[in-house]
């Protein structure tokens, strides 16, 4: 894998472990504690979606899959969250 592609895939991960993050799915790093941010969550499944809209066409299938697999899954933990309120 390119340096470039590994790259884009720690841009990414930055992302999903923000959205866990504020999921209250792991603790924050800074405070040792679970902390929920919803809007915070929401704003980082915007931001992967962003990036899937803006670099299509340009990526190698793995890194369209890479995408796919953090988008599912912090997705499908935000749906979780909302339907326990």
């Amino acid at each position: 894998m390119e340096k470039k592609d590994q790259l884009f895939i720690q841009l990414l991960y930055v992302f999903h472990a923000s959205a866990m993050q504020a999921l209250g799915k792991v603790k924050s790093p800074v405070t040792g504690k679970i902390e929920k941010n919803m809007e915070q969550a929401k704003q980082s499944i915007e931001m992967i979606e962003m990036i899937r809209e803006k670099t299509n066409g340009n990526l190698s299938p793995e890194l369209i899959k890479a995408m796919d697999t953090f988008l599912t899954e912090i997705r499908l933990n935000y749906v979780e969250e909302m339907n326990k309120k």
